[in-house]
């Protein structure tokens, strides 16, 4: 049997631009402090992994400043074919991971979104809660919006502007329907994006530039605004999806 999401998604109606950039500014009001929250908790988690990708070119950088530098120092040629595969590939399963711990905070900030939405409270804490209880889930969803992005580089480019769309969706559908399997996410998000697909490109890149303008202040400022992206597609969701229940995200179902 189809999931009922593909029911919801073929008679979802054409959500207003206007009205959801509106309630998204009013929504950013009341969990901005939040928002922020969740970005420091992801650079707070994500900043060692970071680092590891840089420990190896420490001794050479070294080496290359004791010669008195060399203008086309490449760190790369001090290191054997094989031993650049190994990083490449330590490289790739880096940002996987990072990619899922990313993926799998904001997933929770979808579910303060909704709680602060709808008037009830909201609790600081809980980051973890779908990295501890769906972790492979969102380990082989990351896969697949990084085998997608991939697929769409190769091809130009060009169509990256068009998988942007349901890639970001098929983060939102999955914080609001875990029990989904990973292929029924990925459909959904094509299947919505596609019938929405410039309204939802449209709010994309509008809320990407609105988040940007806390570099104005003093570049800290982009922390409170960042997460400013993922409200509109909260409003994108809950006007053509919508919501069944308030089940809690800590006991639902971890099935692929």
């Amino acid at each position: 049997m189809e999931p009922q999401i593909f029911q919801k998604i073929e008679r979802a109606k054409a959500p207003d631009f206007g009205d959801i950039l509106t309630k998204s500014f009013e929504l950013f009001k009341k969990i901005w402090v939040e928002g922020m929250l969740h970005l420091l908790v992801i650079l707070a988690v994500i900043l060692p992994f970071l680092a590891i990708l840089y420990v190896p070119f420490i001794a050479i950088l070294i080496k290359a400043e004791a010669n008195g530098g060399q203008p086309d120092f490449n760190p790369f040629l001090e290191y054997s074919v094989l031993w650049i595969a190994i990083y490449i590939l330590a490289f790739l399963v880096i940002v996987i991971i990072i990619q899922t711990i990313a993926y799998a905070i904001t997933a929770h900030f979808f579910q303060v979104c909704k709680k602060a939405d709808t008037g009830t409270p909201v609790e600081i804490g809980g980051y973890f809660v779908y990295l501890k209880n769906h972790f492979q889930k969102i380990l082989v969803l990351s896969l697949a919006a990084f085998g997608i992005t991939m697929l769409a580089a190769i091809l130009c480019y060009l169509p990256i502007f068009y998988v942007m769309v349901p890639l970001q969706l098929m983060f939102v559908i999955f914080a609001f329907n875990p029990e989904l399997s990973v292929s029924e996410i990925v459909k959904s998000g094509f299947k919505l994006g596609n019938k929405f697909w410039l309204i939802a490109f449209g709010l994309i890149i509008i809320s990407s530039m609105i988040a940007q303008l806390g570099i104005i202040l003093c570049g800290i400022g982009i922390l409170a605004t960042a997460f400013f992206t993922h409200l509109p597609m909260y409003y994108f969701y809950k006007e053509t999806i919508g919501f069944d229940d308030d089940s809690p995200i800590d006991v639902l179902p971890n099935s692929f």
